[in-house]
C-alpha cells in the first residue's frame, strides 16, 4: 500500500554557530548554512506598538502555542515577556475533542470548554484566560496576523495593531481544504471542523441526513459521532477504502463493517461533483461525478489540510511537503524565528527525510522542544517517533468502543494478527525483516507501551513466527523478544 511517509506529511545535530538542513527524500540534501546566532533585543514598552510583551512572540493559538506557553513558564520566561497573537477568541484547547466528544448528544456530558483547554490532553494543568493572566502572558485574541516584516522584527494584524518581537514562534497550524465555492463547498449546512466555531455550528444536532465527505481521520471520528444521533449517515470519499494514508485493506475492511454494524453507509470510489441546495438555500444533497444523488441537510467535509504559512513565506517554504522549513531545532532559515506543530516542516531524523506532522502530539513534543532551544543551550536534535491513535464510539451505551494506536512508518510488507473481537495487529517490515511500524486495536497499557519501543528500535523479526502466531498476545510477545 502507500505509505503515510510517501507523501511526507502524515492528517502524520546543530551547533549554535551553524546547522545543516536536510531537504528531500531518498537522502537527497541541501545544506543550509546559517550566521551564528544572534542576541535579540526589543524596545521598552511604548515606541508605537500595540503589545507590552515582546521579547516572546508566538503567532497561532492552537495545541503548539499552549505548550510552548506552558515551557516558558517553566522556565520563569514567560511574564512580562510573552505575547501570543490567535485568530481564536479563546486560549489555546485540545484539539482532538472536536470531533470526538464534543459531539456527544447533552445526556452525554460532551465536553466543552474550559475543561479541554491545554495541557489537559497530556495530564498537565487546564490554562484558562485566568492562568495566561496570572503568569503574565499577553494574549491577543481574534486578531490574526496578516503581515510581516523580518527586517524591522514586527507584525500587523488584522485590526491593524503593530507589533514588536524579539523571538518569534510561527505557531500556525493547518487550514481546512475546502470545496470550491462554485460547486456549493459554503452553502449553508456544509460545515469543516478545524475549531470551536466550527464544531458549534455544525448543525449535527438537528440533522437529519448527513453526508460525510472523506474517509480520513476527521470522516470516520464524526460518522462514529453521528451513529451516536442515529443519524442517517453516508460516508463518500474516493478511495477504496477507509484511511488509505495508514491502513492496509484487510485492515480497513475491519472497521468499515463495525461501522456498517452501526448504521453507516459507504460509497467507495466515488468523486463530488457538486453540492445542491435546497428552496431554502440549504444544502439538500450531494450529487457524484457519475449522476448519482445522495440526499443530505447536512454535509460535512474531511478532505485534508494545507499548513497556513501566510503571511510568513519569506521565511521559507519546503516545496515538497509544504509548511515552514525548519533545522532539528526548529529554527527556520531567518536568525530567531522559528516554526512548530503542524506548519513545521522539519527533519524526520529516523527516517532521513522531511516531513510535517498534523498530529496533536507532535504539536505538544515540537513546542517544548523550540522553547527549550530558545532558553537554554539545548543543541540535541528533535528525534520524532510518528505517532497517531483515534477513540471512537466511546459514547455510553455503545456495544464496542474503538481505541487503536500506530507507532513508526507503514512501509514494507505487512503481517497481521487477530480477528477484530477486539484486538487486531498489523506489523510492517522491510526486505531486512526490520519491523518499521505497529498498530495494535483495543490493546492493554502494557501492550501500547510496548509499540513505540518496538517501532524505536526497529529489530529483526521472524516474519514466519509472526505470521503462525495464535494471538496478538503471542504475536506482540514474537516482537518483544526480538528487542
Amino acid at each position: 500500500m502507500a505509505s503515510a511517509a510517501a507523501s511526507q506529511c502524515y492528517s502524520y545535530s546543530s551547533s549554535p554557530a551553524a546547522w545543516a538542513l536536510r531537504q528531500g527524500g531518498g537522502g537527497a540534501a541541501r545544506v543550509v548554512r546559517l550566521p551564528s546566532r544572534r542576541r535579540f533585543s526589543v524596545a521598552a514598552a511604548g515606541g508605537g506598538y500595540d503589545n507590552e510583551n515582546r521579547e516572546y512572540v508566538i503567532v497561532g493559538g492552537g495545541n503548539a502555542a499552549g505548550y510552548a506557553a506552558r515551557t516558558f513558564v517553566e522556565h520563569g520566561m514567560a511574564d512580562g515577556r510573552l505575547c501570543i497573537v490567535s485568530k481564536e477568541p479563546v486560549p489555546p484547547y485540545e484539539r482532538p475533542a472536536l470531533t470526538k466528544g464534543y459531539l456527544f448528544p447533552p445526556e452525554k456530558k460532551p465536553a466543552r470548554l474550559p475543561g479541554f483547554h491545554t495541557c489537559v490532553g497530556s495530564g498537565g494543568q487546564r490554562q484558562t484566560t485566568e492562568w495566561y493572566k496570572e503568569n503574565g502572558i499577553e494574549v491577543l485574541y481574534e486578531d490574526p496576523v496578516v503581515a510581516f516584516d523580518g527586517k524591522t522584527q514586527t507584525l500587523k494584524t488584522s485590526s491593524g495593531k503593530m507589533l514588536k518581537y524579539g523571538s518569534l514562534i510561527i505557531s500556525t497550524g493547518c487550514e481546512a481544504s475546502r470545496l470550491p465555492a462554485k460547486i456549493g463547498g459554503n452553502l449553508p449546512g456544509v460545515h469543516y471542523i478545524r475549531d470551536v466555531a466550527d464544531a458549534d455550528s455544525l448543525s449535527i444536532f438537528i440533522a437529519k441526513k448527513i453526508v460525510v465527505i472523506g474517509g480520513g481521520y476527521i470522516g470516520m471520528e464524526v460518522a462514529a459521532a453521528a451513529c451516536d444521533w442515529n443519524l442517517d449517515t453516508t460516508i463518500i470519499f474516493p478511495e477504496d477504502h477507509i484511511m488509505p494514508r495508514l491502513f492496509t485493506p484487510s485492515l480497513a475492511k475491519k472497521y468499515e463493517e463495525l461501522y456498517q454494524q452501526n448504521g453507516v453507509k459507504f460509497i467507495k470510489g466515488a468523486l463530488i461533483d457538486k453540492l445542491e441546495a435546497g428552496s431554502d438555500g440549504r444544502v439538500s444533497s450531494a450529487v457524484l461525478k457519475d449522476g448519482s444523488v445522495v440526499e443530505a441537510d447536512t454535509v460535512i467535509v474531511g478532505i485534508g489540510a494545507k499548513p497556513a504559512v501566510s503571511p510568513f513565506e519569506a521565511v521559507g517554504v519546503n516545496s515538497q511537503v509544504g509548511g515552514i522549513e525548519v533545522d532539528s531545532l526548529f529554527r527556520t532559515s531567518v536568525p530567531g524565528i522559528f516554526a512548530i506543530g503542524d506548519v513545521a516542516a522539519f527533519p524526520l531524523k529516523m527516517y532521513n527525510r522531511i516531513a510535517r506532522v498534523e498530529h496533536v502530539d507532535h504539536a505538544r513534543k515540537s513546542a517544548h522542544h523550540c522553547v527549550e532551544t530558545l532558553l537554554t543551550s539545548q543543541t540535541k536534535a528533535y528525534d520524532y517517533l510518528p505517532y497517531f491513535y483515534s477513540r471512537v464510539f466511546e459514547y455510553e451505551g455503545s456495544s464496542r468502543k474503538v481505541w487503536w494506536q500506530f507507532y513508526g512508518d507503514n512501509v514494507g510488507e505487512t503481517v497481521e494478527v487477530g480477528n477484530f473481537d477486539p484486538k487486531i495487529a498489523t506489523f510492517w517490515i522491510d526486505s531486512d525483516s526490520r519491523l518499521k511500524g505497529v498498530f495494535l486495536e483495543s490493546g492493554i497499557s502494557e501492550e501500547f507501551g510496548l509499540l513505540p519501543q518496538l517501532a524505536k528500535s526497529q529489530p529483526i523479526v521472524d516474519k514466519a513466527k509472526l505470521k503462525a502466531a495464535a494471538s496478538v498476545e503471542d504475536a506482540l510477545d514474537i516482537a518483544r523478544s526480538a528487542l
